[in-house]
């Protein structure tokens, strides 16, 4: 009897366990439910509080998001850019507020785009007023088109324009007998020089000094633009004459050169929002405030049904289906014909932001929009920060390109890398031996090293693709493949340049982009409704992302070095993200990997253990 009373208490404890369980779950899922239907807007101050990068399509929350409760946010360019522009016309906005104490960044042209929608909502006579411990490239080219830019007193203006290192990885590679075979066209294509160098060549190190130089120009000109008084120069040339000049004080350096306009805590900051929006007794903020949550829901619609067709070319091209924030030649090849077939659109308006990736993948989608232009429908490609390799091959059916001088663009090169595993045989005292019936057997032999017929064919297949790619090219701009070789040969260009060599018709963003894309499909001005070609958001994804979402600011950076310097872990994590990514990638690829990262390699579990293996394995 003691026996079945105690299994009958295991049951009954189970039971009650479970009960527990589907209760928690029910509240979670009505917290949940009740977080994605944001209150309606009031009047206030429309708070962009932008903890996050920002980024032309967001990845969506996973389970692995919810419980680790690190995901970092990501806002759409997009949805900023259309809230912004309403914002100007909206009476119930009596200010904007950018808080940027946790923003990241996501790359110049971005950073353009949003400054100008930022720059409408202050000539249209509504205060903008930005606010950081720190602000660096990014934040700043936002903050300067505010009509008030405050700092914290501990703050500092941290401006140092592009460049930096690169991580090589010869030497590691070496030391683990890991014998990188890498296979290229192009004298510029110095995206596999990580793997056979220490050290930057001299061709990859003049082209890079040659953008970055063009990237910093057009953002001094745009930050002169936006704050004519902002003495930008002395900052970027000699801070620490500035700084001097001011007593060692980084933030009276920041006034007296016009960089900021207020010097003042968080409480003022908000102090001040208060008097433009209004003061809210038992808020924490202490002002009205509109969250961008709500006012996003209440003026952006995410699902037009317009006749002009938008595709999002964000982040690497992979093969197969992709998640949002990366470009699956299945799932974007299917959005656009579904466009063209189920949806009846009457042009194309393609967002390219990306590095490149799988040519498999690429050609995939530009055999989509092949078939858009054989259906007489016109394609526009609007190309954000990145629009290299890959991402120019999927351009090149456009009938017109538009990009901002910021751009990065071309990489019109290809390359492999496989990584073979002789070296690490032999310091573990391994050996790999066996027969061959024909001289390809076993090929490409990764534990003895690929034979030389092996290395032969592959070389000869990254040939063909690169000499695909200069006819693509060529077809495309109305040039011979010798003309774009002389352009290619992997070399990346600013938008500027790529203007002048023909690789791209014109400078502008996605509004341009649409008003040609309604102009070529003879569509008049109250028929340029858009239509989104992407996967909605699903009830799912939304509870995820109010489950993910993470207030806690308890990791962020808290002064301005900090947020200068970035995290150290997650930089040396990512960039072991980027080898897995590239050695397990396709073998033949037309990607660039110095191009900045419009979104890297998904960075998880398996980089933190690689990195803490690597470490034990030099030991």
């Amino acid at each position: 009897m003691k026996f079945a009373r105690a299994i009958w208490k295991l049951l009954v404890g189970i039971k009650d366990a479970l009960v527990l369980l589907i209760l928690l779950l029910f509240f979670g899922l009505l917290y949940a439910s009740l977080s994605v239907r944001p209150a309606p807007v009031k009047d206030g101050v429309l708070d962009l509080d932008l903890k996050g990068s920002v980024v032309e399509q967001p990845s969506r929350a996973s389970w692995a998001d919810v419980f680790s409760g690190a995901r970092p946010d990501q806002f759409r360019l997009r949805d900023l850019v259309v809230a912004l522009n309403q914002a100007k016309d909206d009476d119930r906005v009596k200010a904007v507020a950018l808080d940027l104490d946790s923003f990241t960044g996501g790359g110049q042209t971005s950073m353009g785009d949003l400054a100008d929608a930022i720059r409408r909502v202050r000539d249209s006579g509504k205060p903008v007023i930005a606010y950081a411990t720190g602000y660096t490239n990014d934040s700043y080219q936002l903050a300067a088109a505010a009509s008030e830019v405050w700092l914290n007193p501990l703050g500092a203006v941290l401006v140092a324009g592009p460049g930096g290192s690169n991580l090589y990885y010869k030497g590691l590679l070496d030391k683990l007998g890991v014998t990188a075979n890498v296979y290229r066209v192009g004298t510029y294509k110095s995206a596999v020089e990580p793997y056979i160098r220490n050290d930057m060549s001299p061709e990859a190190r003049e082209n890079y000094m040659a953008l970055d130089t063009a990237e910093l120009e057009d953002w001094r000109e745009g930050i002169k633009r936006a704050r004519p008084k902002a003495n930008v120069d002395v900052f970027l040339q000699n801070m620490n004459g500035a700084i001097a000049a001011a007593g060692g004080d980084m933030a009276k350096a920041a006034v007296m050169n016009g960089l900021v306009d207020k010097v003042g805590d968080r409480n003022a900051f908000e102090r001040r929002l208060a008097q433009l929006g209004g003061s809210k007794s038992g808020d924490p903020r202490g002002f009205n405030r509109i969250s961008p949550a709500a006012y996003f829901a209440d003026k952006v619609d995410r699902r037009p049904k317009g006749p002009i067709g938008v595709v999002t070319v964000a982040g690497m091209i992979v093969d197969g289906k992709g998640a949002a924030g990366n470009a699956g030649g299945d799932t974007i090849a299917k959005q656009i014909l579904d466009g063209i077939r189920k949806y009846d659109v009457k042009a194309l308006v393609v967002r390219v932001d990306s590095p490149g990736g799988s040519v498999t993948a690429s050609e995939q989608i530009r055999q989509a929009l092949l078939e858009a232009r054989a259906r007489k429908i016109p394609v526009v490609v609007s190309m954000g920060n990145v629009a290299a390799s890959g991402g120019y091959w999927v351009s090149t059916p456009a009938n017109y390109i538009y990009a901002e001088p910021s751009t990065i663009t071309g990489s019109i090169g290809v390359f492999g890398v496989l990584p073979s595993f002789q070296g690490t045989l032999q310091k573990l005292g391994v050996g790999a031996d066996g027969v061959k019936t024909t001289p390809l057997s076993g090929e490409p032999d990764l534990l003895k090293g690929p034979s030389p017929e092996a290395n032969q064919m592959i070389q000869s297949g990254v040939n063909a693709m690169y000499a695909r790619f200069l006819s693509i090219v060529a077809q495309s701009r109305h040039k011979t493949p010798q003309q774009v070789d002389q352009i290619a040969q992997g070399r990346v260009w600013d938008g500027g340049t790529a203007h002048q060599l023909g690789l791209v018709d014109g400078f502008g963003g996605m509004d341009e982009a649409i008003a040609k894309a309604a102009q070529l499909a003879g569509l008049g001005e109250d028929q340029r409704g858009l239509r989104y070609l992407e996967q909605p958001r699903t009830y799912r994804d939304q509870l995820l992302d109010a489950f993910a979402d993470n207030d806690d600011d308890a990791n962020a950076p808290a002064d301005a070095f900090a947020i200068m310097a970035g995290q150290p872990q997650q930089q040396l994590a990512t960039a072991m993200a980027e080898v897995r990514s590239i050695l397990s990638g396709p073998s033949i690829q037309a990607r660039c990997l110095d191009c900045p990262s419009t979104a890297p390699a998904q960075v998880d579990k398996r980089d933190m253990s690689l990195l803490e293996m690597l470490v034990a394995w030099l030991k």
